[in-house]
């Protein structure tokens, strides 16, 4: 049985927080605070550095060879792609770039590295899905209620785009794969580090809105 729907249901409430969450309805309305975007597009810059290995240390570990290259190809070309978007706002905003990598940021990407290193094949690919699957329906979402000349429309187009949701398709084939014939703990297993990975997905919003810094 396929394990996606179920990984998708059981975090369906923090994907309806993360829609809900004032951060992502601001960037539709297009009156999200430029200090608060600068701030998401420095540490998602730093977070796809290490989101990039997690998918090369998962692309080594990797069954088969077909998955392997995908994972490879999603480390390197997706990630171009972004780190291209980046660079639009950095540049069109004045943005500086930073090496501080605040809570929020941290924790995700040490969380990642950690499942894709030490825990099985399964595990690991359930934990980098929700970077994949919920900003491919938040892309959707807001693309659907973003205003016209919406001064974030780049980052609208490059999450709801059709190249994207291949991607997503695909991470979604490898997942239900890997967890076919999986025993109950390791699906157990699987719907924790996707769960997990949700709720950072949401801190990561929450931290951009209320501009998170290190306490000390």
């Amino acid at each position: 049985m396929s394990i996606t729907p179920s990984l998708w249901n059981q975090s369906k409430p923090v994907y309806d927080a993360i829609l809900a969450h004032p951060f992502n309805r601001e960037l539709a309305t297009g009156t999200l605070a430029r200090d608060r975007f600068a701030y998401y597009v420095q540490q998602d810059s730093l977070y796809l550095r290490d989101y990039a290995r997690a998918l090369a240390q998962l692309a080594a570990r990797a069954p088969d060879a077909a998955a392997a290259e995908d994972l490879l190809g999603y480390a390197k070309g997706g990630m171009e792609v972004e780190r291209a978007l980046h660079q639009h706002f950095f540049t069109q905003f004045n943005i500086a770039h930073t090496d501080v990598m605040e809570p929020a940021c941290f924790a995700y990407t040490q969380f990642l590295l950690a499942r894709t290193a030490l825990d099985d094949f399964a595990v690991g690919l359930a934990a980098v899905l929700p970077c994949f699957w919920i900003y491919r329906e938040v892309g959707l979402h807001i693309a659907a209620h973003a205003v016209p000349a919406n001064p974030y429309a780049p980052w609208i187009a490059t999450y709801s785009d059709a190249s994207f949701g291949v991607a997503v398709r695909r991470m979604l084939e490898l997942t239900d794969a890997a967890a076919a014939g999986a025993s109950p703990a390791l699906r157990d297993a699987m719907h924790a580090a996707y769960a997990a990975s949700t709720r950072c997905e949401w801190c990561f919003w929450d931290a951009a809105h209320r501009l998170e810094r290190w306490p000390v």
